[in-house]
């Protein structure tokens, strides 16, 4: 017997920016955060705002251990039992200053694994930490892509995130604004825009053109600069990139580091059987 049923995600913000960074995802009864930059106080705080009992959530996953990523988990886990996912460097480079008794659940950076209703793929970015990641997570054909602190872009990262429904891509600065910043030195800003550094405005739009498609519904740009950037600069410069690339229809915002955005809510609607369902096992032509 046929029956319609929608595999839907739901994904918020809770903070992006050189002071803290953390994303919420859920997919039916699953609840991962997606790196814990912020303070724990600050992290119960905005799952709070968003309706979620921190308590509820199924894991952490880390990309990478620089404390506007991770300085929140050691903390958030003194009276909590939440796994944390991570590969064996970034435990390494963070578990000898934890007091908690974390969970460890070490994945293999390129290798899916599994996570209740989620497929988790991590895939190695640029940047200079001990071994970065990026991730995707499906659900059946429902896809969420996030990278953030990427020096350039590379052909994995292209790979990885195509037909995705949502992407959280970091826009860090504007590449005017950088070269006329006076309150940083000339290596620094070459720092930033090096294949070390971070992702430019017109970088971000233009990966996010090259891998979106019709189904590509969210776009939020994170990890934005306070000196070197604006979210109207921001906006502007990617919607503008995806509207040539003929994405005209991708609903494009700024993630904030003092409060966490609005829930956005995607996926796609199918047509199968309860076998199909569970097993996520649909056809193309099922497809509503």
């Amino acid at each position: 017997m046929n029956t319609v049923f929608a595999v839907r995600m739901r994904m918020a913000v809770l903070g992006s920016g050189s002071g803290g960074n953390a994303t919420v995802l859920e997919c039916g009864n699953t609840r991962l955060l997606v790196d814990a930059g912020l303070s724990a106080k600050q992290l119960t705080h905005r799952l709070t705002l968003l309706g979620i009992d921190p308590d509820s959530l199924t894991g952490i996953l880390l990309t990478h251990e620089h404390s506007d990523h991770a300085r929140g988990v050691d903390v958030l886990l003194r009276k909590r039992s939440i796994p944390v996912y991570a590969n064996a460097m970034t435990k390494e480079a963070l578990q000898w200053g934890m007091k908690s008794e974390v969970q460890w659940k070490v994945f293999h950076t390129g290798q899916d694994f599994e996570l209740e209703q989620f497929t988790v793929h991590p895939f190695p970015i640029p940047h200079d930490a001990a071994e970065p990641v990026g991730f995707t997570l499906t659900a059946a054909s429902t896809k969420f892509g996030l990278v953030t602190d990427v020096g350039y872009v590379t052909q994995a990262m292209r790979m990885h995130l195509r037909e995705a429904d949502a992407l959280f891509v970091e826009s860090n600065y504007d590449e005017e604004l950088l070269e006329a910043d006076t309150k940083r030195p000339w290596s620094t800003k070459q720092r930033i825009a090096s294949r070390h550094g971070h992702l430019s405005n017109t970088q971000a739009g233009e990966l996010i053109a090259d891998v979106g498609c019709e189904r590509l519904a969210h776009v939020v740009l994170g990890h934005l600069s306070g000196d070197c950037n604006c979210p109207n600069v921001a906006t502007r410069t990617v919607s503008g990139l995806l509207k040539d690339g003929g994405l005209g229809q991708v609903n494009v915002f700024c993630a904030k580091q003092d409060a966490p955005t609005e829930w956005v809510e995607f996926g796609q609607n199918y047509r199968g059987s309860l076998l199909e369902k569970l097993t996520g096992e649909l056809c193309q032509d099922e497809l509503f």
